[in-house]
């Protein structure tokens, strides 16, 4: 084990520090018992000076602010300005005695920080600690709402004298901190301006429009992952975004869906893995695995996969945020990747699923999420390797005789505790665009097509479908029938009718759509 830091330094494990300070809290912690994590998204430092500049990285405190050289005082500076990390602190419980942490609650026996300590402790480890009976004084929330999305209705631990509002279980547990833009995604009403655009559109076209926008999810979803299915596969997969939030979770219902995304399963064993995983290529010559993600270990997958089950239960029961639901499980889920195929599509279903769940959308309609993160395809990459990327060292592997990966090392915690901060201002963003632009979008379309299609009938008589390939040539060539169209499809068409349905075309769809 080391030291605790005594000089300022400009830089550790790799990530550079803004001014030179001295790590404090999580970070100290971290290199005082040599812990095997990768560093948090934030790390907290003491400056030199009274006045300093704090980054998205680093967050600076004054001199006066420093803790003791003590583990007690550094994870009591933890809580407190860096909030509650379930990865570091169950490293760390592994590492040291437990008579360690007693020592450090009894210091203060009936604070709040030593009995949120306390009381984590005996929840990552299952193991009780010597500690008397605080007595009878306030209970406390273990995860502080102001500094990290908390359930709103917790369960009361009376040994501790704490109420557990943590969202999941010791099984799987993502935590989000609060930031200045998720406060701001969280103030928009979201769910109110979804109930405001659709409650003013008649029933025939929101249906129409839940329609359409259900298959382009659908699509969207199997694009993202370089797939163009055939118009039956995508409406199978849109059907089960549609019944998202109708069952409860289970390993049984992920198994459920999995095969219907891989359709035929004739070339891909259906069910949990029984064997490593990652996501990644091959080396041309060798054949070698070059991963970019390395999945959970097949044998942590039953324990994994329950947490998720139960972290979707509990957050929906003690009213989580439904976005914050939504970025924990997916993401949380495609981390783990239990599956040797369709675990993205299973990712992205699991949004529709988390807020279906908590009623945030109209009732039969869904966001197209997917269709949102295909347009902002780039971003959704960088959110997903913001922690796949920096966790690869960390887990030491093997290859396999099949060419696949043997993890070596213990990994459970990776996947089961990550900061998801950075995955749930990405959905809130997705989620956002599919409110203000998509849905207006596709009611102002179909508002536009029934105008247009009215007025073509005073013009030809021509069925819905020949209306709709119509529609597609103009939007497709400006405005203007192409000359192949007045030559082949509509060459029923006389020179006149063809100058009066461009002139009703640019009438009719004369503005762009505006969410």
């Amino acid at each position: 084990m080391g030291e605790w830091f005594s000089q300022p330094v400009t830089e550790f494990r790799g990530r550079s520090l803004p001014e030179a300070g001295i790590p404090a809290g999580y970070a100290a912690i971290i290199e005082r018992y040599d812990l095997f994590v990768p560093n948090p998204p934030v790390m907290a430092a003491i400056a030199r000076r009274h006045h300093p500049r704090s980054t998205k990285d680093w967050y600076f405190v004054t001199p006066r602010q420093a803790p003791a050289p003590q583990l007690g005082a550094h994870l009591s500076f933890a809580f407190r300005y860096e909030g509650i990390d379930l990865q570091i602190l169950a490293r760390l419980f592994s590492t040291i005695d437990a008579a360690d942490i007693e020592t450090v609650v009894r210091t203060t026996p009936t604070g709040s920080f030593s009995r949120r300590l306390w009381f984590l402790y005996e929840w990552l480890t299952g193991r009780d600690l010597d500690i008397a009976d605080p007595g009878k004084i306030r209970f406390i929330p273990v995860l502080n709402p102001d500094q990290q999305f908390a359930l709103a209705t917790g369960t009361p631990s009376p040994r501790h004298k704490v109420v557990n509002n943590l969202p999941g279980t010791h099984q799987f547990c993502p935590l989000v901190r609060r930031t200045g833009v998720l406060e701001n995604y969280a103030g928009l009403d979201l769910p109110g301006r979804a109930a405001q655009v659709m409650g003013k559109v008649r029933p025939d076209i929101m249906a129409r429009a839940a329609a359409f926008l259900l298959l382009s999810d659908s699509k969207s979803s199997f694009a993202i992952e370089g797939e163009r299915p055939t118009g039956r596969r995508a409406a199978r997969w849109g059907q089960a975004i549609a019944q998202a939030g109708n069952r409860p979770l289970s390993v049984d219902e992920f198994n459920r869906l999995q095969h219907i995304v891989i359709g035929d399963a004739r070339f891909v064993r259906l069910g949990l893995r029984h064997e490593g995983g990652f996501v990644g290529t091959h080396d041309r010559e060798t054949n070698m695995p070059v991963p970019d993600h390395i999945s959970a270990r097949f044998e942590d997958l039953p324990m994994l996969m329950q947490g998720v089950v139960d972290f979707s239960a509990r957050a929906v029961e003690g009213g989580l945020d439904p976005v914050i639901t939504a970025a924990s499980l997916a993401f949380g889920f495609v981390y783990i990747h239990p599956y040797v195929d369709g675990n993205g599509r299973l990712h992205r279903w699991l949004f529709h699923h988390a807020l279906a769940q908590a009623e945030y959308s109209p009732a039969g309609l869904v966001f197209p999420v997917s269709a949102a993160i295909l347009r902002n395809l780039e971003s959704y990459r960088q959110v997903l390797e913001s922690y796949s990327a920096p966790l690869l060292p960390f887990i030491e592997w093997e290859r396999t005789a099949t060419n696949n990966v043997e993890v070596l090392n213990e990994t459970l915690d990776y996947y089961r505790f990550f900061d998801a901060t950075a995955h749930a201002q990405f959905l809130y963003g997705c989620v956002q665009e599919t409110i203000d632009e998509d849905l207006p979008d596709e009611v102002w379309f179909l508002q536009a097509f029934d105008r247009f299609n009215q007025a073509l009938q005073d013009i030809v008589d021509m069925p819905t479908t020949e209306v709709e390939l119509l529609c597609k040539f103009l939007s497709q060539n400006a405005g203007r029938l192409s000359k192949r169209a007045r030559q082949n499809e509509f060459e029923a068409l006389t020179p006149d009718e063809h100058q009066q349905i461009e002139a009703l075309y640019a009438d009719t769809f004369a503005r762009e759509p505006k969410g």
